[in-house]
């Protein structure tokens, strides 16, 4: 499908803002200069901003945080909670209080499971979870389900991709303890309709639970209007640094939480022997150890990167490259896309080549310098639900353009005509 002059305009202005020249390793490394990066679902490539940033916190004020009094610990310190701000206003949250520093959003997920769900849930109760998560969002509740004696139930999928809402007749049951759902599926990019799960949700106290992680970067959120009481999202895929995450909690919900680690940072006093201990308030008491000082700092870069080219603008642009490698990779024979019309493009495309194993289809595709995803995607339920083993994927971010996806579609082609 040709490009209209609509969508050429479009492109014109968005690489006036952002290209490959503002991400070193795709500007200036020679593994990086020439490659076409399209496995962005899995982790992101970093702007100078935000390696910038890190630099600079290494260099001049890197110091223990909430523990020296003298200047450059107290510095440290101020620009730890700075970077908790400025990411409690990217998501929208109402307080900083409510925003918990952890490694990553698989810990986030399981300081849920492990600090609040743990107590709450007995013989008999539900964790409801979709199809389509990631294992991350899927086994922790395994786990607490099968030491509870709780039921895992899953939200099955229409023949169209959507959540089957109305087979799930339970989800807001009385038996129902949490909702625990992606925004964005890294296998099939499916939207879903959170807000209206956490308005639904809500009429009947259910606490839900959303995984962001493919979706932060580039959808607008705020979490009081989406009304979730948890929140978990990671650094390294919006542009950040690797080894840090976020976990958002309603205040109501912190104060019901236990810690998952314990240890120096967090507590307020310490018992004789087995004597109890007490913790320290807000999110603090959920932060054991030294924190990731630095990698706070280039989080809160890698958020005021994305606001400075707006997520509604970023959202435009991906829902561009994904149109128009649907398109393109359409037009190869033999090809499966797991794409629907029904659900809202997002910034991933997952297929399937008949006779070619999808490592297969990777590996040719790497050799031409294209960099796609291929496996199951830590998604093993969702693809044994589809008759699949494993997919090829590419995934779209800020600095990708339409050569990009031009060059996936003839290294796709090539693998084709390759294997016969």
């Amino acid at each position: 499908m040709p490009a209209t002059l609509h969508d050429m305009n479009l492109a014109t202005q968005w690489h006036s803002a952002v290209s490959k020249h503002d991400f070193p390793l795709l500007h200036s490394s020679a593994l990086g200069r020439n490659l076409h990066y399209l496995d962005n679902a899995a982790t992101s490539h970093k702007p100078k901003a935000v390696i910038d940033t890190i630099n600079t916190a290494y260099s001049e004020l890197y110091s223990p945080i909430h523990r020296g009094l003298y200047p450059l610990a107290e510095a440290a310190t101020e620009a730890y909670e700075q970077a908790r701000l400025s990411l409690q206003a990217f998501i929208g949250a109402s307080a900083a209080d409510e925003l918990i520093f952890t490694r990553s959003a698989t810990e986030s997920i399981n300081l849920v499971a492990q600090g609040w769900a743990r107590d709450r849930l007995q013989a008999g109760d539900q964790v409801w979870v979709s199809r389509m998560e990631h294992h991350a969002n899927y086994l922790p509740w395994q786990r607490i389900c099968q030491e509870k004696g709780a039921e895992l139930k899953i939200i099955e999928l229409t023949a169209d991709g959507q959540l089957d809402l109305a087979r799930a007749e339970d989800l807001y049951g009385p038996r129902s303890r949490l909702i625990a759902l992606c925004q964005i599926s890294n296998v099939l990019g499916n939207e879903n309709p959170i807000q209206q799960v956490c308005a639904n949700a809500q009429a009947q106290g259910i606490p839900v639970l959303v995984d962001a992680a493919q979706s932060v970067s580039h959808l607008p959120l705020n979490v009081v209007e989406l009304g979730c009481d948890f929140l978990a999202f990671s650094a390294h895929k919006m542009y950040g640094p690797n080894g840090i995450g976020l976990l958002y909690a309603r205040a109501e919900r912190l104060q019901e939480m236990q810690p998952l680690l314990v240890g120096g940072g967090m507590v307020d006093e310490v018992g004789e022997g087995i004597a109890a201990s007490s913790w320290i308030d807000g999110p603090g008491r959920f932060e054991a150890g030294s924190q990731n000082m630095p990698g706070a700092l280039g989080f809160a870069a890698a958020a005021d990167f994305i606001e400075s080219l707006g997520r509604e603008r970023i959202h435009q642009h991906l829902q561009q490259l994904t149109r128009h490698a649907r398109t393109l990779l359409g037009q190869i024979p033999g090809i499966r896309l797991l794409t629907y019309d029904s659900v809202p493009l997002s910034s991933i495309v997952s297929f399937t080549l008949d006779g070619v194993h999808p490592h297969d289809l990777a590996q040719v595709a790497g050799e031409r310098q294209v960099a796609i995803r291929a496996g199951h995607h830590c998604a093993q339920p969702l693809l044994r639900s589809l008759d699949l083993d494993a997919t090829a994927r590419a995934s779209f971010a800020v600095y990708n353009d339409r050569s990009d996806v031009e060059a996936l579609a003839e290294a796709i082609d090539y693998a084709r005509r390759l294997f016969g």
